[in-house]
């Protein structure tokens, strides 16, 4: 795989963002000829810009040149650029090979890849392995879809490290040989449906996880998950299941106040539950698949408690905020699909208001209506998708819409008594109004941030 060669190539990297800057340096390096190509005109910060002459990469805003696709022997593509773009479909159509920018990184990198999957809980389960694994004195680099892009590991690869990727559908989508060592599919539901066709093209994309590995591979599955389970059939890796709700026969599942492996009618013990410090049913779900993964890799109990016990988890994802005249605030802007807003809401009891919205990318919000309903919240609705989420949920719940996260956060506190919750989790993406989730999340603990002050 490392023999792979650029030399003299000329390659049209799409999308000037983070993983696309990354891939083409690494490119230019390895002694391609470089074009990144972006359609929009901004997105080049002048600092990329000065890197990318010195590195004698050409750099095309505000349009997909034809002639530039037509000229590529290799096209990469950022997360964020559909495959299905007109300029790029026809360049396939021509012989041009398209692949993601994790699969040019998987082709130089030596060492071992663990690949993350599933649509929530992928961050948090990425960063917790990693430090299990660091905890067990094993070099562990992470990156993907959270930290630093793989094609910025490269350099740093060696034989022992081991690369734990959060991998996304839409890094998948444009894989050819890519091939984890442990791949790891958390959960199923629908997301990015203004991405992909349908639910059953989302499910055929993030299958891609397996379809490269052997049976000296392993593959961690959610045995909770009907969904995962029935594509993690068509793998050829050995595979290992986990749970949170059943008594398996082997794997790894809760009993007797741990997460323990179970195999032949012995339990070993790996992490007792005393030591997770996050919320809910599904962040157990996530550290069980870690714990999983830490098995698997060799690391000892002691060394997995330990790196459990000094996981607090993930900025926007759950994040407590502040406690402001009884009412306290959470961060989980993380939660960009309504899976994910569901698993956040049922974390909470009564007196409850939930900031819902953004940019929809498809789902069911009408889901939420029943959790809502349950613990009678109220819901303050924000963004493109508004008048969509007071439809799907206003038969259900006290829907009220708003223009700005300022008055999102001043309208919750005043609904909320003694002993309430506001939490921001949109259930949506943040294009419509803030730059990425995080920009989201940093407004909210902004505001109310303001509202101690006051």
């Amino acid at each position: 795989m490392n023999r792979f060669s650029v030399i003299g190539s000329h390659v049209v990297v799409v999308g000037a963002a983070r993983s696309g800057i990354a891939a083409a340096t690494l490119l230019a390096k390895r002694g391609a000829r470089v074009t990144v190509s972006d359609s929009r005109v901004d997105v080049v910060k002048p600092s990329d810009l000065a890197d990318f002459r010195e590195a004698g990469v050409s750099v095309e805003l505000g349009e997909h040149r034809a002639e530039t696709f037509g000229a590529a022997d290799l096209i990469v593509l950022s997360p964020g650029v559909s495959p299905k773009l007109p300029v790029i479909s026809r360049s396939r159509e021509y012989g041009v090979p398209v692949i993601s920018e994790i699969e040019l990184a998987a082709r130089w990198l030596r060492g071992r890849i663990v690949a993350i999957t599933g649509t929530k809980g992928k961050s948090t389960t990425t960063l917790l392995t990693s430090q299990i694994l660091d905890a067990g004195g094993y070099r562990a680099i992470v990156g993907g879809n959270i930290g630093t892009a793989l094609c910025n590991q490269v350099e740093e690869s060696t034989p022992d490290a081991i690369h734990v990727v959060e991998t996304s559908s839409f890094q998948l989508e444009a894989t050819e040989i890519f091939r984890p060592w442990i791949s790891v599919f958390l959960n199923l539901s629908p997301d990015h449906l203004d991405r992909h066709e349908n639910f059953k093209e989302y499910a055929k994309v993030k299958a891609r996880i397996f379809e490269n590995q052997t049976h000296e591979d392993a593959m961690v599955i959610n045995a909770d998950d009907p969904r995962v389970v029935e594509i993690a059939r068509t793998g050829r890796a050995k595979a290992h299941k986990f749970s949170v709700t059943r008594l398996l026969d082997e794997g790894v599942l809760l009993d007797s106040g741990s997460i323990s492996y179970r195999s032949n009618g012995v339990e070993e013990t790996l992490v007792p539950l005393s030591a997770v410090q996050l919320p809910g049913l599904h962040n157990l779900s996530n550290v069980a698949a870690a714990a999983s993964i830490g098995r698997l890799v060799g690391v000892a109990s002691k060394a997995m408690t330990c790196a459990v016990q000094k996981f607090a988890g993930l900025e926007h994802a759950l994040q407590y905020v502040a406690e402001h005249n009884g009412v306290t605030f959470i961060n989980d802007s993380k939660a960009t699909n309504v899976a994910s807003s569901r698993v956040a809401i049922e974390c909470f009891d009564r007196d409850l208001v939930v900031i819902l919205g953004g940019r929809f990318k498809g789902g069911r919000l009408e889901d939420l209506a029943e959790p809502l309903h349950s613990r009678g919240a109220t819901v303050i609705a924000l963004g493109e998708a508004k008048d969509e989420v007071r439809e799907a949920l206003c038969k259900s719940v006290v829907v009220i819409g708003v223009d700005t996260m300022a008055a999102a956060v001043s309208l919750g506190q005043s609904l909320l008594p003694l002993g309430g919750t506001l939490l921001l989790s949109p259930g949506c993406a943040s294009l419509d109004m803030f730059r990425d989730y995080a920009e989201r999340g940093q407004v909210f603990m902004r505001e109310v941030m303001k509202l101690g002050d006051r």
